[in-house]
């Protein structure tokens, strides 16, 4: 049977409670620095600064590392936000659309060393002081929305786009390709090679630049780094959720049937959901005793008579 662990309190002390070496993969969402207050004491997110905020998040992960396997590999959703002129923190946004919170973009403003309108850069400071800790900073995987929360800014683009980035403790590391391998476009192709580029340049019997655009002649293609999901909802979520077709990918490559998944920031439980879906164990830990309930009552709703969920 497969069994989800939550464990209620700071992620930072509850992962001291998880046995080292245990966890195959990490996959999660940290809240955003200074794009909501879910009311929790101790929370990340309000801190003062952004190098306050990056430090202590990487704590966290410092004790991600210990409980992650040595082949083990971490998934790490997160989203920036732009130096307002005057800080604003209150939450309130204007909005009452349904909109998932994640995509509302607070100002957080006033913040020494950043002009007004730039962009904080949070996901790169964050990255580039895990790989200051030591770890392998192996990709930045782009979440493109084509559903993006509509922006009234006539001096930029709208934004669409967020980072997932994958990071591992060893240069060689646990991942399975073929798990997530994507249709190749032309896979059904039955026109004889025609149109196809040649090994020995020729293309059509003609000889070509060696620019052409490849035709695959395989069913599938290792997946791409800019991966098209769409922002989803959870009814029941207090905050924003990413979508379960956003992580199943990282949980397929990173762990194997039966290895246990780890989502130090739980939240409304997606990460667990799709985890015991896919046969692997959870283990997420949550700051907010009520939204703990919440993900207990969704994973146990997405797994059923077949799984077995624990509130500590």
């Amino acid at each position: 049977m497969l069994e989800a662990q939550i464990i209620v309190g700071d992620a930072a002390k509850s992962l001291a409670k998880v046995e080292a070496g245990s966890v195959r993969t990490c996959v999660t969402s940290p809240p955003y620095w200074g794009l909501r207050d879910y009311g929790d004491a101790g929370q990340l997110g309000q801190e003062a600064t952004p190098q306050e905020f990056v430090e202590n998040l990487c704590q966290v992960f410092d004790e991600v590392r210990r409980v992650l396997a040595d082949d083990g590999t971490v998934w790490v959703n997160l989203g920036d936000s732009y130096n307002g002129a005057a800080p604003n923190r209150s939450g309130a946004n204007g909005f009452n659309d349904g909109r998932t919170n994640r995509d509302k973009r607070f100002s957080v403003g006033g913040v020494q060393g950043l002009k007004p309108k730039d962009l904080v850069g949070i996901p790169w400071r964050f990255a580039f002081a895990m790989q200051d800790r030591g770890w392998y900073l192996r990709q930045d995987i782009i979440w493109a929305k084509p559903n993006p929360m509509p922006e009234s800014v006539t001096d930029r683009c709208t934004k669409s786009h967020e980072y997932v980035f994958l990071f591992s403790k060893q240069p060689r590391y646990f991942f399975d390709h073929k798990a997530i391998q994507e249709p190749a476009i032309h896979s059904n192709d039955r026109r004889a090679g025609k149109g196809r580029i040649q090994y020995d340049g020729k293309r059509q019997g003609k000889e070509g630049t060696g620019q052409e655009a490849f035709v695959s002649i395989k069913e599938f293609r290792n997946k791409r780094s800019v991966w098209n999901v769409g922002v989803a909802r959870y009814e029941g979520a207090h905050f924003a959720v990413y979508p379960p077709a956003l992580i199943e990918p990282c949980i397929k490559a990173g762990s194997a049937e039966g290895d246990t998944v780890l989502d130090p920031f739980s939240g409304s439980g997606t990460t667990g959901a799709v985890a015991l879906q896919n046969g692997r164990h959870y283990v997420g830990c949550e700051l907010n005793p009520d939204y703990a309930a919440l993900s207990e009552k969704r994973i146990s709703d997405a797994i059923g008579m077949f799984g077995k969920v624990e509130v500590c």
